[in-house]
C-alpha cells in the first residue's frame, strides 16, 4: 500500500530545574543519560491530514495536549485537531514533571516543551514523502511480567518484592506479541513503528533518559538504517519488567540497555517477515468516551482521615525515590501521601472526556489510541476482540481526561476490591467503570471502517 508521509524530532532535554516524573517524592534532575525527544509522523491523503506525536515524556496530560494544539494554531495552521492527532508518550520515570503544581513544576520547560512539538509537527508536515507500508508481528515474552500478586492471605499485592515467599501467582496476563507496521522507500525501511506492553519504569534515580525505549531506538536505527522508530507503549498499566523469582538488581541504567537491546533484536528479525498492507489509502478514526471521577466511599474517606491525622508530622525524605513497593511495605510516609490524594480526589465531580484517536490502513492495519494507564486485558480486547481482523498498535498515555491531574491507571472492572496501589483513588482518579466505556466506544468508531 502507498502512503504519503512526513517525519520529524525535537530533542527535550530539559535545561533548567525540573523535577523527575513517575515516583511520589520530588527529585531533580542533574544530568542527561540520553536524548529525549518528541517524534511526529504526519500521513496526507488529499485534503486529509492525520498525525502522531510521540513524547519520551511520562504521560501526555489534557492540559499539555490542548496547548501544543494552540501553540500550532497560533502559527496560523490549523487542519490539526483533538480529532486527527493522536498523542502518545513512552511514560519513562526519569523525564520531567509536566504536570502544573507538583513538586518542583516549572512552566517555562512546560513551553519549551510545546514549542518543540509544534516545531516538529510543522516540520514534519511540510516534509511529505511516498512510501510503502507494510505489517507484521514479533513476539517477546522475555522481559515483561503482570506487577500484580495474589498473596497467602488472599489480597493482591502490586510488586510484593522479589523472592517473597507469601506470592501466590500473578492475577492477571501478560501480552508478549509486537504488532509493528514499518515505511519503506526504495526496498528499505524508513520508519518503523511498534507497539510493546512493559512499564517503563527502569533507569531509576535523578538523571534524565528515555529508558529502554532509548536503547531500542539507536540498535534499530543503527542495524537497520530507519530515520525515525515510534516505540508506543501499548496497554502495560499492571505490568512491568521485575521477575520476582530472582534477586537480580533491575532498577539500573544496564537493565534499561539489556532489556532495550533485547527488544530491538526482536524487533529486527520480525522485520524479515513483514509483509505489504492490503488495500489502499487510510481513514481517520475518532470519538470521544466520557466517563466520571472514581467513586469515593464515606468509609474510604473516614480511614483516609484517620491515616492523615496519625502520620501527621510525617514527611518525605528530599531525593529518596518512594515507588510502589514502599506502600507495599506500608511506609508510613506513602500511606499519608495516598491518603491526602484520596481527599483531595474525593471532591472531584465533574465528568472526564478521553479523545480516542485511530488510523485505519487499506484492509488490515490500525493504529489506535487509549487514555492514561489502561490494563494490559484492555489493549488486549481492542487488539484481538475489537480489530481483530487487523494488525493494531495500542498507543496510551494521551488525554488523561482532568487538566491538572497526573494520568492514572485504568484497571478492569474485576480488579477492585482486591488491593494493590493502580486501585487507589490517587492512583485511579477515574470511574471503576471507565475501562467498559472505553472500549464500548471504541466498538462504536471501529463500525465506521466496515
Amino acid at each position: 500500500m502507498k502512503i504519503n508521509y512526513g517525519i520529524a524530532k525535537r530533542v527535550l532535554n530539559p535545561q533548567v530545574p525540573i523535577s523527575l516524573a513517575g515516583y511520589f517524592s520530588k527529585r531533580m534532575w542533574d544530568r542527561v543519560l540520553d536524548d529525549i525527544e518528541v517524534r511526529a509522523i504526519v500521513f496526507r491523503s488529499g485534503k486529509d491530514i492525520a498525525a502522531i506525536l510521540h513524547f519520551d515524556l511520562l504521560n501526555m496530560a489534557t492540559n499539555a495536549c490542548e496547548a501544543i494544539l494552540a501553540e500550532v494554531s497560533k502559527r496560523g495552521v490549523t487542519c490539526f485537531s483533538k480529532d486527527n492527532v493522536l498523542f502518545s508518550a513512552i511514560h519513562t520515570h526519569t523525564a520531567p514533571d509536566m504536570c502544573p503544581g507538583n513538586n518542583e513544576h516549572s512552566e517555562e520547560y512546560r513551553q519549551f516543551v510545546f514549542k518543540q512539538s509544534a516545531d516538529a509537527l510543522l516540520e514534519a508536515m511540510a516534509d511529505m514523502r511516498e512510501g510503502e507500508l507494510y505489517q507484521g508481528l514479533a513476539r517477546d515474552s522475555r522481559f515483561l511480567f503482570n506487577r500484580r500478586y495474589w498473596m497467602k492471605n488472599g489480597t493482591v499485592v502490586t510488586n510484593p518484592g522479589k523472592l517473597n515467599p507469601d506470592i501466590v501467582r500473578p492475577e492477571g496476563d501478560i501480552d508478549p506479541e509486537i504488532p509493528m507496521l514499518s515505511i519503506r522507500r526504495n526496498g528499505k525501511d524508513d520508519v518503523i513503528l511498534c507497539s510493546i506492553v512493559n512499564h517503563s519504569d527502569t533507569v531509576g534515580g535523578t538523571g534524565v533518559s528515555a529508558d529502554w525505549h532509548h536503547f531500542l531506538r539507536e540498535k534499530l536505527m543503527a542495524e537497520t538504517g530507519v530515520n525515525m522508530v515510534f516505540s508506543l507503549l501499548g496497554a502495560s498499566g499492571n505490568i512491568n519488567h521485575f521477575d520476582v523469582r530472582t534477586d537480580m538488581d533491575q532498577t539500573n541504567y544496564g537493565e534499561a540497555k539489556r532489556i532495550g537491546l533485547g527488544y530491538a533484536e526482536s524487533v529486527e528479525a520480525a522485520l524479515a517477515n513483514m509483509t505489504p498492507v492490503k488495500g489502499d489509502g487510510w481513514k481517520l478514526l475518532s470519538g470521544t468516551a466520557e466517563s466520571m471521577p472514581r467513586e469515593v466511599s464515606p468509609e474510604e474517606i473516614a480511614a483516609a482521615k484517620k491515616t492523615v491525622q496519625k502520620y501527621a508530622d510525617v514527611h518525605f525524605e528530599e531525593g529518596k525515590a518512594f515507588t510502589s513497593e514502599d506502600l507495599a511495605k506500608g511506609a508510613p510516609a506513602v500511606l499519608k501521601y495516598f491518603a491526602e490524594r484520596l481527599l483531595i480526589q474525593s471532591e472531584n465531580k465533574d465528568p472526564m472526556f478521553f479523545p480516542l484517536v485511530g488510523i485505519a490502513f487499506g484492509e488490515n492495519a490500525v493504529i489506535a489510541s487509549l487514555p492514561s494507564e489502561p490494563f494490559t486485558e484492555i489493549g488486549l480486547c481492542l487488539r484481538k476482540n475489537i480489530f481483530a481482523d487487523r494488525t493494531c498498535l495500542v498507543a496510551t498515555l494521551s488525554w488523561t481526561g482532568q487538566t491538572k491531574n497526573l494520568s492514572g491507571y485504568i484497571p478492569n472492572p474485576w480488579n477492585y476490591g482486591r488491593g494493590g496501589y493502580e486501585t487507589a483513588p490517587r492512583s485511579n482518579p477515574f470511574s471503576k467503570g471507565t475501562a467498559p466505556r472505553l472500549l464500548a466506544k471504541w466498538r462504536e468508531i471501529a463500525a465506521q471502517i466496515h
